[in-house]
């Protein structure tokens, strides 16, 4: 499965899959993810010409958490080289991403940094993010936004919740913090192999607050209680229901710095900035100014339909009509009871900064 299936999914049809623009709700601590890439770019080392910057943009997706950030980071490259020295973009993700959709929104997209600068070209890698996946020592920027919070492997079913972090089962808690860390393990060391000296990675992903929350709590109240009104519908089982599983995992800052320690260093990269913050829903900031509560739990819904219910599917089949009803009776119940009580959700957010030895 894509490693960013968090960020922007297919609406399914009757007859297979039509793309739409995803839903913008993970624009939520963007902004100053973004200025952290854009201050790398402006200190980063960089290769004499001809040779061509790299940018790796690790878990992909549509394309679309990834465009407003690379044409920054070369917007601030270009400050220091000749605008003819090439940059190369490279997007990777699992190879059962749309890498299709992915490259026609960065011809299209006037967000697109190929929009924007002539001597930028892109590529892709379809591959996972924990192995290695370009070349040691090759890539001079790193960007991740949103692709860690997906599990490499999913540990088992979760049975009495679609979230880990919402399960009473101490043992399946346990067996996807240590799928997290070993995830988290796998992708830092893979990483220090592929920057170059010097490099830089910037990372955004879901996180855990200090009291252990995942946040989201009314659009998971919204889910599950959805889900039983099908059931008890039988649109579809409790069977089903058990089965169907959100891959998808938030990390405390200590999770974060736990393969660096105890020297602060692994595979020579050190952590240069690390934060975690409760990010703003900017979902609910909108109905604060139009108090349309419709609308507030319209957009909940299709940011669910994009980001969840294809993972909830799976445990349905590959019947199209099936779980065309399924998407359709998801993205219903989930607006009406979020616009009948609408509440602020709580975002952890982590942003960090990785960054390699230059020597030694």
């Amino acid at each position: 499965m894509p490693e960013s299936r968090v960020n922007a999914r297919s609406d399914a049809t009757a007859g297979g899959t039509r793309k739409k623009s995803p839903p913008r709700q993970h624009a939520a601590g963007l902004d100053s993810a973004i200025k952290l890439f854009e201050q790398a770019a402006r200190t980063v080392p960089l290769p004499a010409a001809p040779y061509p910057i790299v940018i790796a943009d690790y878990g992909a997706g549509s394309g679309h958490n990834s465009m407003r950030p690379i044409a920054a980071a070369v917007a601030a490259l270009r400050g220091r080289t000749r605008p003819a020295q090439c940059v190369l973009v490279t997007h990777t993700d699992t190879a059962e991403n749309d890498f299709t959709t992915m490259f026609r929104g960065l011809a299209e997209d006037p967000e697109s940094y190929l929009r924007k600068d002539s001597a930028t070209f892109t590529s892709a890698v379809g591959r996972s993010f924990y192995t290695q996946i370009l070349p040691s020592n090759a890539v001079h920027l790193g960007w991740s936004a949103w692709a860690l919070v997906r599990l490499g492997t999913v540990p088992m079913p979760i049975g009495d919740h679609i979230a880990v972090a919402y399960s009473g089962d101490d043992r399946t808690r346990a067996a996807y913090a240590r799928q997290a860390a070993h995830d988290w393990h796998e992708f830092v060391a893979f990483r220090g192999r592929e920057l170059s000296p010097g490099g830089r990675l910037v990372v955004m992903t879901m996180a855990l607050g200090d009291d252990g929350d995942f946040g989201y709590r009314p659009l998971f109240d919204a889910v599950m209680d959805t889900l039983q009104e099908l059931v008890a519908e039988r649109v579809v089982s409790a069977d089903e229901v058990k089965r169907m599983t959100l891959p998808i995992v938030g990390r405390r800052a200590a999770d974060f710095a736990a393969p660096f320690a105890p020297s602060g260093r692994f595979e020579k990269l050190s952590i240069s900035h690390l934060e975690v913050f409760d990010a703003e829903d900017v979902i609910f900031g909108q109905y604060r100014k139009d108090k349309n509560a419709d609308a507030f739990g319209t957009r909940w819904a299709d940011f669910c339909r994009f980001t969840a219910l294809d993972d909830l599917a799976d445990a349905l089949g590959d019947d199209p009509e099936r779980r065309l009803q399924f998407f359709e009776r998801m993205h219903a119940g989930i607006a009406a009871r979020l616009a009948a009580a609408p509440e602020q959700m709580r975002i952890p957010v982590a942003q960090l900064v990785l960054e390699k030895r230059q020597s030694g």
